[in-house]
C-alpha cells in the first residue's frame, strides 16, 4: 500500500476543502471524488471542478443517481424546502439516507484501485447538523467492515471530528487558505457561493463559526 497518497471526499463546502488543503499539506498525492446524486444544486459540483481545477488535484465526479431516486430530501426535491431550524427529536430534512455509508463505500474502492486506504472526510460530531453518519462511532464502525469487506487495510480519516466551526476556520487560515474558502466554496444548502444565503442552517453554522473564529483568536 502506498501511505503518501490519500482520497479526500470532496464536495466544494467548506469543510471538504479544509480537508482538501490539510491532505495537500500531508499527503505527496491527493485524489478528490464527488458524487453526482441529483442533488438540487449542482453549483456544488461546478465548485468543486473549479478548486481542484485552479490547485491541480486530481477529480473524479462519481454518478449517484439511485440515491437520489431512494431517498427524497430537501436537498434533492425542489418542492421541499429546507428546514430552517433543526426539528426537535427528528433528523432535519437535508438529511439524506445513506449518503455518507455510499460515498465513502464507494470511495473506499476507488481509493484501493488507487493503491492506497488512506480516505479523508470532513464529517464533525463537535459540530454537525444532526446527522447519524457524522458521528465517530458510524466512521469507525465503517472503517472496520470496509477492512472486512475488501480484505484491504483502510483508515478514514476525520480532520474535524473533535472541532467545531470557529477552529475549522482556524485550520483553513492556519493552512493558508482562508480567503479560498471564504470566497470561492458552496456550503449553502440554497446554492449561493461564498457567504451563502445567510438563512439556511448550513449558512448560521458557517457564519457564526467565523464570527467566533474572530473573536477567538483576535482576527
Amino acid at each position: 500500500m502506498v501511505n503518501d497518497k490519500a482520497v479526500v471526499v470532496f464536495s466544494g463546502g467548506q469543510d471538504s476543502t479544509t480537508c482538501l488543503f490539510w491532505a495537500k499539506k500531508r499527503f505527496k498525492e491527493v485524489i478528490a471524488v464527488s458524487f453526482d446524486y441529483g442533488q438540487k444544486h449542482k453549483a456544488e459540483l461546478d465548485c468543486a471542478r473549479e478548486i481542484c481545477k485552479k490547485y491541480s488535484v486530481e477529480h473524479y465526479i462519481l454518478d449517484l443517481g439511485l440515491l437520489n431516486q431512494l431517498a427524497p430530501n430537501s436537498l434533492t426535491r425542489v418542492d421541499i424546502e429546507v428546514d430552517k431550524d433543526k426539528p426537535k427529536d427528528s433528523l432535519p430534512n437535508s438529511f439524506v439516507d445513506g449518503r455518507n455509508l455510499l460515498f465513502l463505500s464507494f470511495v473506499a474502492v476507488l481509493a484501493k484501485q488507487k493503491g492506497t486506504g488512506n480516505i479523508i472526510t470532513g464529517v464533525s460530531q463537535s459540530d454537525f447538523s444532526g446527522y447519524p453518519d457524522c458521528r465517530d462511532v458510524f466512521i469507525k464502525s465503517l472503517n472496520v467492515t470496509l477492512n472486512l469487506s475488501m480484505d484491504y487495510e483502510f483508515n478514514i480519516i476525520t480532520p474535524l471530528m473533535w472541532i467545531d466551526k470557529a477552529d475549522t476556520w482556524k485550520m483553513a487560515d492556519d493552512l493558508g487558505v482562508l480567503d479560498l474558502v471564504k470566497n470561492e466554496t458552496l456550503t449553502c444548502y440554497n446554492g449561493i457561493k461564498g457567504e451563502g444565503c445567510g438563512d439556511c442552517p448550513s449558512c448560521k453554522l458557517r457564519s457564526h463559526g467565523f464570527e467566533e473564529f474572530k473573536r477567538r483568536y483576535n482576527k
